[in-house]
């Protein structure tokens, strides 16, 4: 059995260099004028498995609220049509069992799951949840639409008018306050501490605590969590030769390369030298 790597930062066309997934099989469309300030990205999936193949796939978290829309067999997991994904913290492993996979994925921006998607994102916290639990006739009604047309471009077209129609009904607007913490938090990459973002925002860091959990799908820690990682992430793409594992943990604000170690483990679920080794020969990587 074969394991992937899929790894999504923000600002990538389609995905990260690490990625192990063929780059022929994703295609990356705009989200358009209208839905620009809520959705990071649309992301088009086909391949076709050999047949028996069985492929597993890691994918780091991004702290994105997303949602995925099947058409072919090989779909992992049990929603074979459509699921809302929840914010996670820790990687999610896929297993493709099937011969063919043709999926659409919306990557969320942070405080849109209320308006797209109609919950709060807090509430879908990693869960993947059936789109048709959460839109009703209306899923089935769009996947048909889309399965009518005659390439992707155009079923995306699809799909962007059917949320910018929910963007337009939805019954109120993310509290400003998660979504501009959320941002002070991700500039800073994580070094800002949640009360300093509560106070920047005029909330308590109790009242901040609230909403970003429901707006967000995740804890202000956690997401400084994976901040944090993603611009250590960043710094690897960007340096060559990859300096030491100490020295990138002073430059990426954890205490100590221990710190930065345990961090890998947790939110990508292995070690920062098992992860360089994916994109990188392994004689030019350090133990940690």
């Amino acid at each position: 059995m074969t394991e992937r790597l899929f790894l999504r930062l923000d600002g990538d066309a389609s995905h990260g260099p690490e990625t192990t997934v063929p780059a022929h099989t994703l295609r990356s469309f705009a989200a358009g004028e209208r839905l620009a300030g809520h959705v990071a990205q649309i992301l088009v999936y086909r391949e076709t498995f050999s047949d028996g193949a069985e492929v597993t796939e890691r994918v780091l978290p991004d702290g994105a609220v997303g949602l995925a829309i099947h058409f072919a067999d090989g779909t992992p997991g049990e929603h074979q049509g459509g699921v809302a994904m929840g914010a996670a913290t820790a990687p999610v492993q896929l297993r493709w069992r099937r011969s063919r996979v043709h999926s659409f994925s919306v990557a969320l921006r942070p405080g849109a799951a209320s308006a797209l998607l109609g919950v709060p994102a807090g509430e879908l916290q990693g869960m993947a949840v059936p789109l048709e639990a959460l839109w009703g006739r209306a899923f089935t009604q769009l996947r048909e639409r889309m399965a009518e047309q005659p390439d992707d471009a155009a079923r995306v077209s699809v799909l962007r008018a059917a949320l910018e129609q929910r963007l337009a009904r939805a019954a109120r607007a993310a509290d400003p306050c998660a979504v501009q913490a959320a941002a002070l938090l991700s500039a800073s990459a994580g070094r800002m501490k949640p009360r300093e973002a509560a106070g920047a925002v005029g909330l308590g860091e109790r009242r901040l605590q609230q909403i970003f959990r429901a707006e967000i799908g995740m804890a202000p820690k956690a997401w400084s969590r994976i901040a944090r990682l993603h611009a250590c992430l960043r710094a690897l793409r960007s340096r060559e030769p990859v300096p030491s594992w100490a020295a990138l943990a002073v430059d990426g604000g954890f205490y100590d390369q221990a710190h930065l170690a345990n961090e890998f483990r947790a939110l990508c679920g292995m070690s920062p030298t098992e992860f360089l080794a994916r994109r990188v020969p392994a004689s030019h990587s350090s133990k940690t």
